[in-house]
């Protein structure tokens, strides 16, 4: 349609010296908000899909580690009987949504569509919700390092050790912002004579610390439980720490309201996040 309205202006050949020929709002720019930093779906032990739920609710079963033990025994006695022990996480989805609504006069004035730029905001706030539901089910860790002012080389081995005295393998680390800046802090990173490199002064915050991704989400209140979240990361083995249930994905459905002349759609999803053992995730808080 822009393309045909270029022509027409072309062909009529009676522009005005000094003047465009085409006026400036045949494309008007829109730039959007940025996208923020978030928790990426790969970190879960497991993403329960709407097909794999029946009914509310799913209950996932874990073996409770070393309940199964072997005993010495003397020639010609009995073997004693022994079993595996299990426990169990139940995942509620809950829904969440919003409703947009826009006017005929919205649509009429406006140089955007509306409408659909509103879903595409709609979708990252979805994103950004699932984000803020693991960090709270992480909050859950049962092996909190407290730090001091900024976080130390000797928090991140302690957080790792927590991990390991479990007899999980820590994976990835998680880091709000003022986390990141107290990373790049830290000398030994790039000192040559403790194996440091000059790959964090080149290109910025290398993704990797002590074999650990590093991955950094932002602060936000639709991202972060909390303002505090920005000076937290979490040590976790993505194996066993967590996992993430969804009974309805993200769902669109469009609606007219011809009586207040507008039109609209409304997008929902029903998600819930559980920690999945509380040791596979050791918290570092700093003040």
């Amino acid at each position: 349609m822009a393309f045909k309205t270029i022509k027409e202006y072309i062909s009529t050949e009676d522009g005005t010296p000094g003047t465009l020929l085409i006026p400036k709002l045949i494309l008007p720019a829109l730039i959007d908000e940025v996208e923020k930093n978030l928790v990426p779906r790969e970190l879960a032990k497991v993403v329960y899909t709407p097909n794999m739920i029946q009914g509310s609710s799913i209950t996932v079963d874990l073996e409770t580690a070393d309940s199964l033990t072997l005993k010495q025994l003397g020639e010609g006695a009995e073997i004693p009987l022994d079993n595996m022990t299990y426990s169990s996480i139940t995942f509620t989805p809950v829904k969440y949504g919003v409703a947009i609504r826009i006017t005929r006069e919205m649509t009429e004035d406006s140089q955007f569509p509306l409408l659909e730029g509103s879903i595409r905001a709609a979708g990252r706030r979805f994103a950004e919700n699932e984000t803020k539901l693991i960090l709270t089910a992480l909050d859950g860790s049962s092996n909190d390092v407290s730090g001091g002012a900024a976080v130390t080389i000797a928090n991140i081995t302690e957080a790792m050790k927590n991990i390991e005295d479990n007899n999980f393998t820590a994976t990835d680390i998680l880091c709000g912002n003022e986390f990141v800046q107290d990373l790049r802090n830290i000398d030994t990173f790039v000192e040559a004579d403790k194996r440091g490199n000059s790959e964090m002064l080149d290109r910025g915050f290398v993704g990797r610390v002590y074999g650990l991704n590093a991955v950094r989400f932002s602060p936000s209140t639709n991202v972060t439980p909390s303002t505090s979240h920005t000076k937290y990361g979490y040590v976790l083995d993505r194996t066993q720490a967590y996992g993430i249930a969804i009974s309805r994905d993200i769902t669109l459905e469009n609606f007219d309201l011809p009586t207040y002349d507008m039109s609209g759609a409304a997008i929902t999803q029903r998600i819930d996040v559980k920690l999945l053992r509380a040791g596979a995730v050791s918290r570092i808080t700093t003040a």
